[in-house]
């Protein structure tokens, strides 16, 4: 586990891959208190990061800064040119009633749709191709509002998929899906990861996600601890994350994270 109380930059990722984004002591401020202080965290080409934390942390404000949406009060972002980046939004904030089919959503990710706003039929393709992949095919007529939780979930990963992106920034992509929903991304992630993509995501979900992935950074206001799920999931880190005691336990060699049952007066 990376020391993160050491004020030297961190550079967890010191093997030979390539960094494709380097956020170098970044802090960040919406005009009131600091949402983010200090930050130092690396992506490395074709690594898998889970970046959990309390609501209000400043999760998804360090994904907005990593995507280059917004810029850092202090500090400094660094990309590697040309590289394609794809986003993945939490689902509750999509308008589900916004008149756009399936196929419609996962072509909006062309670079080239305002000057050439009709699809050619490569791109139909290429977009049939990728629903397929996803357990989509024959949807792409479909209404959005007309799909399953699991669904409608895995069209806005078909539609960052569709970028063909060298970096995929996902926030929340479980949140408010089933088990089994919960399962196909957790698969599918590691697929995508396995393939050589680096993947980013935020979670609330330690369990069902954040233990099954190889790399976590813990934040909470400041990066917190950052390195494998045996390393970083401890009671100590947790507590420092989130601000109340928990228990780690390991069970059928994955581990297993609690709240410590209150005291009985």
């Amino acid at each position: 586990m990376t020391n993160v109380d050491d004020p030297t930059r961190l550079d967890e990722v010191a093997s030979a891959g390539r960094i494709l984004v380097e956020v170098d002591g970044v802090s960040h401020s919406y005009g009131g208190p600091v949402v983010l202080d200090h930050i130092h965290l690396s992506i490395e080409a074709g690594s898998f990061l889970g970046i959990i934390g309390p609501s209000g942390s400043g999760k998804t404000t360090l994904l907005r800064i990593i995507l280059g949406n917004l810029s850092p009060t202090r500090g400094a972002v660094r990309r590697e040119p040309g590289k394609r980046v794809a986003y993945v939004p939490q689902v509750e904030t999509v308008n589900w009633n916004f008149p756009i089919t399936v196929s419609e959503v996962v072509l909006m990710s062309r670079a080239s749709s305002i000057r050439h706003p009709w699809a050619t039929g490569a791109e139909r393709r290429d977009v049939s191709v990728v629903l397929e992949q996803l357990g989509l095919g024959g949807l792409e007529d479909r209404h959005i509002r007309e799909l399953s939780g699991g669904q409608q979930q895995r069209v806005f990963l078909a539609r960052a998929l569709h970028r063909q992106p060298d970096l995929l920034v996902l926030d929340e992509p479980t949140s408010g899906v089933d088990v089994r929903t919960r399962h196909e991304v957790v698969h599918l992630l590691t697929d995508l990861h396995r393939g050589g993509m680096a993947v980013v995501l935020t979670t609330h979900d330690i369990n069902g996600l954040a233990t099954h992935l190889p790399r976590i950074a813990c934040v909470n206001r400041e990066l917190i601890a950052l390195g494998s799920p045996r390393d970083v999931l401890t009671p100590k880190v947790l507590e420092r994350t989130y601000g109340a005691p928990m228990d780690v336990l390991e069970h059928g060699g994955l581990l297993l994270v609690t709240d410590v049952p209150l005291e009985s007066s």
